[in-house]
């Protein structure tokens, strides 16, 4: 199952057997919503709620990663099976989506797909849009086989100032890495973890979709070494995943993610900070 699938492919493929459309579309935080397709979707879509379905909400944190239990619940309550092939968009282009794909690859399961664009690039092609809904489905025969190693903890990233085992890349903006940029949450300072490189997610993008694979690989082996496995982190874990995907596009297959990434590391070493 190839990582990405253009709009084109889903138009002929949408109505194939098995195949389940996820709409995984999430507000920007600390901005303003720039889709003006907020409340539109592709016809036939899921709706993915990452915020309050496919998240742990009893976290200090945003966007923590869900149970095993949770997970396998509410993919099943979306009719999605064991066979099913998922193909998941947003309505930013490529946003939160990178996460959901991330998270079902962490669930163990395989056919799980990005729409390259997403909305936005769905809707310049000319194909139909509909009024997105919430309903209900056959209940799905998902299984959860929760893939830890790919979640990384407060203690790992720690340990590794002074191991030095792994490379971590931040997909935050240039001026909330090096500092110089307000956190969209007004409690947390700026900064960076160290020993970590920046690479802003937006740098991975063009026009809403992701860069060649050969500009990707470019840009991955001017920051980072060969040698080490990845550790993507941002400011909650969503956008974390945009350069996860990218790098698996071009560069290596590395699919760990810190999963509290900045909003955890600046709570718990404000003092230092």
């Amino acid at each position: 199952m190839q990582e990405i699938v253009s709009v084109d492919w889903l138009n002929q493929h949408i109505l194939d057997d098995n195949l389940v459309l996820l709409d995984a579309s999430f507000h920007k935080i600390g901005e303003d919503n720039s889709c003006n397709s907020e409340n539109n979707s592709i016809p036939g879509a899921r709706f993915f709620d990452l915020k309050n379905k496919f998240s742990d909400t009893s976290s200090a944190f945003p966007n923590t990663m869900p149970s095993e239990e949770q997970f396998e619940q509410e993919s099943q309550k979306l009719g999605i099976n064991q066979d099913s092939t998922l193909i998941v968009f947003d309505n930013q282009g490529i946003y939160s989506s990178p996460r959901v794909w991330w998270m079902f690859k962490v669930m163990g399961h395989k056919k799980v797909s990005v729409l390259n664009g997403g909305l936005p690039e769905w809707i310049k092609q000319g194909f139909s849009t509909c009024k997105r809904e919430i309903r209900t489905y056959e209940i799905g025969n998902f299984k959860a086989n929760f893939h830890t190693p790919f979640v990384k903890s407060y203690e790992d990233i720690f340990n590794n100032i002074k191991s030095n085992t792994f490379t971590i890349v931040d997909a935050r903006s240039q001026g909330r890495f090096n500092g110089t940029e307000k956190e969209p949450r007004a409690s947390l300072k700026s900064g960076n973890i160290p020993n970590s490189v920046n690479i802003p997610f937006k740098d991975v993008l063009e026009n809403g979709k992701f860069k060649s694979p050969s500009q990707l690989n470019k840009l991955f082996n001017s920051k980072c070494s060969n040698s080490k496995d990845l550790i993507f982190t941002c400011g909650s874990g969503i956008t974390a995943c945009i350069i996860l995907l990218a790098s698996e596009l071009s560069f290596k297959r590395s699919k760990f993610v810190y999963d509290g990434s900045w909003t955890e590391w600046a709570e718990k070493n404000k003092l230092f900070l």
